[in-house]
């Protein structure tokens, strides 16, 4: 059995990132996402180890401290990273681990896993983007323009991908993010220590 793949996506809020990833694990039972820890607080229905490892700041900051993580990065006052000893013994079992991280955060672990696959998950265009910011109806004006224009910065980072994935219709961009998973374990370094019994007479 050989190393499992890493993916990680990436995408600006409001693009349907998350929700995208949730239908592909759901459909796809040989991939599981990757906890990431936060210090924010849980939210209603929420559990600690399932979506989220729920520390306080200390705890982060001495993590941070033991070198802990593979990325971490503080998003609107909280801190949220992935713990490299988590994702090392998934994909050490031969298990394909899907990361959810922003660009900064995916820069850091293309630098410590090179053969990881990055995928980015656009709108269909900046004006659907704030429609769909606006269709929540959970933020004010002023955050509403602030989200945007981190969204703005977020997309201008697409060509450091392997793919791009544009969420317009959403079964048509989950089955592109399916199609680009099954093309992936179809690759010589994967298939290779998995049909080590059929390749072996032919060496």
């Amino acid at each position: 059995m050989g190393d499992g793949i890493l993916f990680i996506v990436s995408a600006p809020s409001g693009a349907g990132k998350t929700s995208l990833v949730k239908a592909l694990l759901a459909r796809d039972p040989a991939l599981s996402l990757s906890v990431s820890c936060t210090t924010r607080a849980a939210r209603t229905g929420e559990q600690d180890g399932i979506h989220y490892h729920f520390l306080d700041p200390d705890q982060f900051r001495q993590e941070i401290a033991q070198g802990a993580f593979l990325e971490h990065a503080e998003v609107f006052g909280n801190f949220y990273g992935t713990r490299e000893a988590d994702v090392r013994d998934c994909i050490a079992a031969g298990n394909d681990l899907m990361l959810e991280i922003d660009w900064q955060g995916a820069r850091q672990v293309r630098e410590r896993f090179p053969s990881s696959i990055s995928i980015f998950v656009l709108p269909p265009s900046i004006e659907e983007l704030e429609r769909r910011l606006r269709g929540r109806g959970t933020d004010t004006d002023d955050i509403i323009a602030g989200r945007m224009t981190q969204a703005r910065d977020e997309m201008r980072h697409y060509d450091e991908y392997d793919y791009l994935v544009v969420n317009d219709c959403f079964e048509t961009a989950l089955d592109a993010l399916a199609a680009i998973v099954t093309a992936e374990r179809q690759r010589l370094r994967c298939q290779s220590p998995r049909l080590a019994r059929l390749l072996a007479p032919l060496n």
